[in-house]
């Protein structure tokens, strides 16, 4: 079996790589779709991509007025919801907030959320065997899945060889 990727980056990794790797996979996901990555949905973007911890729209918006006029709010989720619905934003759920995504896959993809509870940060795990089987035992009952959301919390491995 091959070893897993990482699901949190190391402390150490070259952060403007990832950012600059994880925007131009956007523009690619964007130009294979048809659609704009404007400079609006971009900022938000890279808002994101600045912490690797889900932050809330609010955040964003106070994020991106250091840098230019605070934007309206609803242009904010209209960013969000244009980088959700094409794989490039996960919400979390439970802290009500959204996560950039440098995979390669696309938001149909089944996938769990790793909240450290420690230093904040979230990584990202394919899920799609353990979701699916969720998903077919609520149709057993009748029930008719929309959406499937799989949050585990628990301390990153880097948090534990910090107090370790």
């Amino acid at each position: 079996m091959p070893a897993m990727k990482p699901a949190f980056p190391t402390p150490d990794h070259d952060h403007e790589r990832c950012t600059a790797d994880a925007l131009d996979h956007a523009e690619r996901v964007c130009q294979r779709r048809a659609q704009k990555l404007t400079p609006i949905r971009r900022q938000v973007l890279e808002a994101l991509l600045t912490s690797h911890r889900p932050l809330g729209a609010y955040e964003v918006i106070d994020e991106l007025a250091t840098h230019r006029t605070r934007p309206a709010p609803i242009t904010v989720y209209r960013a969000l919801d244009f980088l959700i619905g094409n794989g490039l934003v996960h919400r979390i759920e439970s802290r009500n907030a959204f996560l950039a995504c440098g995979s390669d896959h696309d938001s149909g993809s089944m996938v769990a959320f790793l909240i450290c509870e420690s230093c904040g940060s979230v990584g990202e795990i394919v899920a799609g065997p353990a979701t699916q089987s969720l998903n077919d035992a609520a149709r057993q009952t009748g029930f008719v899945p929309r959406l499937s959301v799989v949050e585990i919390t628990g301390v990153c491995a880097h948090c534990q060889t910090a107090t370790g």
